[in-house]
């Protein structure tokens, strides 16, 4: 009642539905569909190498060769072979900003190396001593804020420069990693001089 009567002349025989369906495959990929036992045997591979040492020393010597490549690259600041946490413009105008900037903070260092020279002989004068640890307070909470004017400045330049979807999660932490170093060990290596700004 509900259903319409198909005449004999509209059925398909299903062996040419089945030839079809495998010239349209064969024309697709131009080879038949291996079978499964073929594929599964293809993709087995032995979990444990026969020859581990020989695995296990070619594995360090390909690791060495890939840090040899990224050091280069922080090196010469080739942007393709970066480690993946300096890669992409946006990182690479923070460390130009960073770089062509004076910071407080990246003499912090030679400070706290003075500061433990004096201690050693702290003990003749004391008074020495505690001038010293309150110099060293000072620059800590000086080199903190400077860090801090460091990054407002920045997050303005970053806006204006690359709009106001950029990704700035983590970014803070990463300018003021670099501003803590001393500019001659920073890696990747500085391409700006100072007051140098990147446009």
């Amino acid at each position: 009642m509900f259903s319409r009567s198909k005449s004999s002349d509209d059925a398909v025989p299903p062996t040419d539905v089945a030839a079809a369906a495998e010239a349209i495959e064969q024309a697709k990929k131009g080879r038949p569909t291996p079978k499964r036992k073929v594929s599964e045997a293809a993709n087995k591979r032995p979990l444990v190498p026969d020859d581990r040492r020989a695995a296990a020393k070619a594995a360090r010597a390909k690791q060495r060769a890939a840090r040899d490549v990224e050091y280069q690259a922080m090196k010469t600041g080739d942007e393709k072979h970066l480690p993946y946490r300096d890669r992409g413009p946006v990182k690479r105008y923070v460390r130009d900003v960073v770089d062509a900037r004076r910071n407080v903070a990246e003499y912090f260092l030679f400070l706290a190396l003075a500061f433990l020279v004096v201690t050693l002989f702290g003990n003749q004068i004391p008074e020495l001593a505690l001038f010293a640890i309150l110099a060293v307070y000072i620059v800590v909470i000086v080199a903190i804020a400077d860090t801090f004017i460091m990054w407002r400045a920045l997050k303005k330049r970053l806006i204006a420069k690359f709009g106001e979807n950029v990704e700035l999660r983590g970014i803070g932490r990463y300018a003021a990693m670099r501003a803590f170093q001393i500019r001659r060990a920073r890696l990747p290596k500085p391409m700006v001089k100072h007051g140098q700004y990147p446009a």
